[in-house]
């Protein structure tokens, strides 16, 4: 007899781990994260926050561009790459030698 290689000893093998969506924040939370994050990011930590803004987004959206997209999650997403790329812009020009950002 198998001495029950498996069976029995995770009665519940998939209740977190790869189906984190499941237990995690909706979609409608993320999206609303996602633009808290961007709108933020204007102000403090543009270059991590937009990122993070994207990816809420991203997940909000359900990793897809096809269907319906609620719309914090969309504007979370382009608010993201705008701050994102406004920080990459800014740190650009204080990397210049110059003294102002343009």
């Amino acid at each position: 007899m198998m001495a029950g290689f498996g069976n029995g000893t995770r009665r519940y093998p998939r209740s977190r781990g790869r189906t984190w969506s499941r237990t995690g924040p909706d979609r409608a939370t993320l999206g609303i994260i996602g633009v808290i994050c961007a709108v933020a990011g204007f102000f403090v930590l543009g270059i991590v926050l937009g990122p993070v803004a994207v990816v809420c987004g991203w997940l909000a959206m359900g990793r897809s561009w096809a269907g319906s997209r609620p719309v914090p999650a969309l504007v979370a997403l382009v608010l993201g790459a705008i701050d994102t790329l406004l920080a990459i812009v800014w740190l650009a020009g204080v990397a210049n030698p110059g003294n102002g950002l343009f």
